[in-house]
């Protein structure tokens, strides 16, 4: 067969036959003695199988290993892993049309792309024209975005959400927009923001903040503040972190304290 009738018989163009052969997937047959290549059945059956598992969304690198191994011991490995990645790439594909569904049915001029959890916790909020509130929900959709936070983090912010009294707290928080580092009003709103937090939310934004809350990105995050608003801030993220570590010594010394305690009423046992 010329190189058009294989071509025509596998299905393929003769511009991907030359390919194959530059890339080594298909070798190069025997030329007549006018140069054209004579291909065999051979050929056009291992051009077939080269096209078979290209369509099945196998690279030319895989493809080429798995030809490699005439038996085809590999190709079942390969063909599972493949099964594995496009029902990976459906389960992403069903979530980006859910959000895009979301996405639709939101009024017009409403339209921002938000997880489920995240629109869900949102719209417990009260309105509020509040810059700072403004602010939040901004570093929440970043948050939410890079999928550095969970659905745990949401379930725990709901209570706080919904509470109208938060919102005057955002407004004081608002009225430091003009203050100074040094202003009274700035250490009593860092302490009721501290104390606004559930613990459960702040075990949350622990877990999803990792490694990801370096110093880069806290400093990031204050510059957005005018300088009495990031020493708000920066005092409600380090008093919310000592809270943290502060709980989780206490769960140590409570372990500790039990097994010295148990231990104590051994010997006392033995004494006995």
């Amino acid at each position: 067969m010329r190189i058009g009738e294989i071509a025509a018989l596998v299905g393929v163009t003769t511009r991907a036959i030359r390919h194959y052969h530059h890339v080594g997937l298909l070798p190069e047959p025997e030329r007549r003695p006018n140069g054209y290549r004579a291909y065999s059945v051979r050929d056009a059956v291992r051009l077939a199988r080269v096209r078979r598992l290209t369509e099945l969304g196998l690279s030319l690198d895989e493809v080429r290993d798995v030809l490699a191994d005439d038996a085809g011991r590999e190709l079942a490995d390969v063909l599972e892993e493949l099964d594995a990645d496009l029902a990976r790439q459906e389960a992403e594909l069903a979530g980006r049309r859910r959000r895009l569904a979301a996405l639709l049915a939101a009024p017009p001029g409403e339209v921002e792309p938000l997880s489920p959890a995240l629109a869900a916790l949102l719209a417990k909020a009260p309105a509020t024209s509040s810059p700072a509130a403004a602010l939040d929900r901004e570093h929440l959709s970043l948050l939410d975005a890079s999928g550095a936070v969970g659905e745990e983090l949401y379930a725990a912010l709901g209570p706080v959400a919904a509470d109208p009294a938060v919102l005057l707290l955002y407004e004081r928080l608002d009225a430091l927009a003009d203050a100074a580092v040094d202003d009274p009003r700035i250490g009593p709103l860092a302490a009721e923001l501290v104390a606004a937090m559930p613990a459960e939310a702040l075990a949350a934004a622990s877990a999803a903040a990792g490694p990801q809350a370096g110093p880069g990105v806290v400093a990031a995050l204050l510059a957005e503040y005018a300088p009495a608003q990031a020493e708000v801030v920066r005092r409600v993220m380090d008093a919310l972190t000592d809270r943290d570590n502060f709980r989780d010594r206490g769960r140590d010394r409570d372990r500790d304290g039990f097994r010295n305690g148990a231990g104590s009423k051994d010997r006392e046992r033995g004494r006995g």
